[in-house]
């Protein structure tokens, strides 16, 4: 008879991908044992092997949750209708908000996504094209003929990225720009570029 799935593993689940995912931002992947893995998850190293059979699957459960969370956020956020700087401003914020207390998986995403085998990253790669997508439409629909037939969409876009991405190095909730205030500011610092690339 097959073994009943508990009440709360979705729930420790999640702990034990938080727990993870700031062992190796701050110690690195490669330095990460899963021995020392369920020490830090507060338990022990059979129950962690029942959630995960190595160090390697954990990654990809991370980095999986990860940038699902953050497609899903921006899929939702993201509404057509709206006047194309406020739609661009909704997905900034979005995602801002998204990252709340997830730095660490992004740190991972950053450093640690390359070590996984080929056919894992592939599958994590075509939720990061996911979002860049999503993004790329909002910041078409600010100035169409800037970018038809033009090689911009892409680097405006990765700016944008840039801005937002490297966020968690220097903000930090409670100081005098909060998400909302930083969305404002990245989305008009973009529209702002656009418009200056018609001249």
């Amino acid at each position: 008879m097959a073994r009943s799935r508990a009440k709360d593993h979705d729930e420790k689940r999640g702990a034990i991908l938080h727990r993870a995912a700031i062992v190796f931002a701050r110690d690195g992947y490669d330095r990460a044992s899963m021995a020392r893995l369920a020490a830090e998850c507060g338990v022990s190293k059979a129950l962690l092997y029942h959630y995960y059979a190595s160090k390697e699957a954990l990654l990809f459960d991370i980095l999986q949750n990860h940038l699902s969370a953050l497609v899903e956020a921006v899929e939702e956020a993201d509404d057509p209708a709206l006047p194309p700087e406020a739609r661009l401003e909704a997905l900034v914020g979005a995602l801002l908000e998204a990252y709340r207390d997830a730095d660490a998986e992004h740190k991972v995403q950053v450093d640690a996504l390359r070590l996984l085998p080929d056919p894992e990253q592939e599958q994590l790669k075509a939720l990061e094209r996911r979002l860049v997508e999503i993004v790329a439409r909002a910041v078409h629909a600010l100035d169409p003929a800037t970018f038809d037939g033009t090689p911009l969409l892409k680097p405006v876009t990765m700016s944008l990225f840039g801005m937002v991405n490297w966020a968690y190095m220097w903000f930090r909730d409670g100081g005098p720009v909060g998400r909302q205030d930083y969305a404002r500011l990245a989305s008009r610092l973009l529209v702002g570029g656009v418009r200056a690339l018609r001249s």
